[in-house]
């Protein structure tokens, strides 16, 4: 019998949300040793130096922390920040990855949007508690979209800075530019200062991708091969775009991957442009999971370079709407295992 993802219920207990903030499987291996940096962008080779040195200086705080002192009260220590930013395509994920590697466990890896999903689903306090005996806690695609965001974040990192627990973050705005243009209230421009502040900045320069075309979007499979194809899909899912997307409203988007554990392909029918903003931005953090499991996509309806309408990618969430879409062409051209 065909299995649908809108039959899935998953519940994800707290320590589990937690332990699974490791980098994607894709940068399971990698290392400072495994960056090759252009020859011709000399800001590379300098920031896989300051990554390394950041981790070893990473790891002696946590030292310093565990030593019990033969007199007196233990010094309390104070977190550091680094922050990489540059555009797509010049290793700062693997850089950042490199970094969780390189530090004494535990430790914690995972999107801006995985952070504050995590402390949604835990409550603020409780997500301090579990991610403050942390050596670090990496944050890669680093965006502020709104200013609750903000504050949140802000708030989390600060307490955390000051529990001893480091923080390094991957971006494409430096902190202190990080929402400019988007809220002009004073006390969200306050608080993207006061994130500034925790980071040293180091720019990774390369060729920026962010103005090439996103690949041609493949033909939408017709209704009936998509049937097809997913019956003859060994622990695949099918369901119906609409049905899909009032699931996923049910759910915290923290579930969204154990939503996904164990499919080997996910085919969607009726897909259709989308304007209704938290149907968006639930699409975006689905394909964010799907992206990091290596889940292929196929899809009847329209094309996935249609699924957000001209007027959301007009808007504040454009470069994560755009993302979204990459990722789901490049799930789309991946090869789904069939029965044999």
């Amino acid at each position: 019998m065909q299995q649908r993802l809108v039959d899935r219920h998953p519940e994800v207990p707290a320590d589990q949300l937690v332990a699974q903030m490791v980098p994607p499987p894709t940068f399971d291996e990698v290392s400072f040793g495994s960056y090759i940096p252009d020859p011709n962008e000399p800001s590379q080779a300098a920031a896989v130096r300051t990554a390394a040195q950041f981790a070893e200086r990473v790891t002696a705080l946590r030292k310093a922390a565990d030593k019990k002192p033969l007199f007196g009260k233990k010094k309390p220590v104070h977190g550091i920040g680094l922050y990489l930013d540059g555009g797509f395509g010049v290793g700062k994920t693997h850089l950042l990855a490199s970094i969780f590697h390189s530090v004494p466990s535990p430790k914690s890896f995972g999107t801006f949007g995985e952070v504050t999903n995590l402390v949604g689903a835990l409550g603020f306090n409780n997500a301090v508690e579990r991610l403050s005996a942390n050596s670090v806690l990496c944050i890669d695609e680093f965006e502020l979209d709104d200013p609750g965001d903000t504050m949140l974040v802000s708030r989390l990192l600060t307490e955390l800075t000051d529990r001893g627990v480091s923080i390094v973050a991957t971006s494409n705005t430096l902190p202190g530019q990080l929402g400019e243009g988007r809220f002009a209230a004073q006390d969200f421009l306050r608080e993207i200062k006061k994130l500034g502040s925790l980071f040293e900045a180091v720019r990774v320069d390369g060729p920026d991708y962010r103005h090439r075309d996103l690949p041609p979007a493949p033909e939408p499979t017709s209704a009936e091969d998509l049937v097809e194809k997913a019956a003859a899909t060994a622990d695949s899912t099918l369901d119906d775009f609409d049905a899909l997307t009032k699931h996923l409203s049910t759910l915290h988007p923290s579930r969204y991957g154990a939503l996904i554990n164990g499919v080997s392909a996910v085919y969607i029918s009726n897909i259709h442009p989308v304007a209704d903003q938290a149907v968006a931005l639930r699409i975006v953090v689905l394909a964010d999971r799907l992206y990091d499991a290596g889940i292929p996509v196929t899809v009847s309806g329209a094309k996935l370079d249609q699924i957000f309408t001209q007027e959301m990618l007009d808007g504040g969430y454009r470069k994560k709407y755009l993302r979204a879409i990459s990722r789901l062409l490049a799930l789309s051209r991946f090869e789904a295992p069939v029965h044999a």
